[in-house]
């Protein structure tokens, strides 16, 4: 009588369909990884733009209600300094502007506007506004006078 092969038993085979499938996986998982890598780069960057464009809008608004009555419609001074001048810009950082609106100025008209002082904005308000004062930047013009102007 010819010899029969002998059947592995059903959980050995079983468990190779499982190994077999979970290599497959893995596989798939490495040639994934590079693709993924590939393409989130152009998302993030696309994710960061449309977020500066959202807080640059709501910090226009946020401009408009707040800081416009004395600092002018487009930052060019009013009672106040300009803030949309080369000088004031390019000279502060983003972390002191927060913290000239959070605290204010003492001695001046300046009130502190963050509402853990007494102000009306919170520290995403006040981020947006500094947001919105940077998107000026690019287009600012030289005010030496910016601390002082429509002052002799």
């Amino acid at each position: 009588m010819p010899e029969r092969p002998l059947e592995q038993p059903q959980d050995v085979r079983a468990t190779r369909r499982w190994q077999a499938g979970g290599t497959a996986m893995l596989f798939l998982l490495v040639l994934a990884f590079p693709l993924y890598r590939a393409t989130e780069g152009s998302r993030l960057s696309q994710a960061l733009a449309t977020q500066d464009r959202a807080l640059i809008t709501g910090g226009a608004k946020l401009y408009q209600l707040n800081c416009a009555t004395c600092h002018g419609r487009q930052g060019q001074g009013v009672d106040a300094p300009a803030l949309n001048a080369q000088e004031f810009l390019t000279g502060a950082t983003d972390a002191q502007i927060h913290g000239i609106v959070a605290g204010g100025v003492p001695g001046t008209e300046m009130p502190a506007w963050l509402n853990e002082y007494g102000g009306g904005l919170t520290h995403q308000e006040i981020a947006e506004i500094v947001a919105y004062l940077r998107s000026l930047e690019p287009t600012a013009p030289s005010r030496p006078d910016w601390r002082t102007p429509g002052k002799p």
